[in-house]
């Protein structure tokens, strides 16, 4: 008996699609959060801004490596 599957493909495929998936979620989610956090802030603390700006950039750009895009 074989440890692969009928079909050659390894069993962690699936598993490896649905934790990109799940990444991808809570990547939107951390990115929408970020976002209100700096509606909220305004202009008042420029320093902070920058901060957030600087977060906001990296998790577009994790969620961009995860969509391909």
């Amino acid at each position: 008996m074989s440890a692969r599957p009928e079909s050659g493909r390894s069993d962690w495929t699936d598993l490896d699609l649905l934790t990109r998936k799940e990444a991808g979620e809570r990547l939107h989610a951390e990115i929408a959060e970020t976002r209100a956090r700096l509606d909220e802030l305004g202009e008042a603390d420029p320093q902070a801004r920058a901060a957030l700006e600087q977060r906001l950039s990296l998790l577009r750009a994790r969620a961009g490596d995860l969509s391909g895009g």
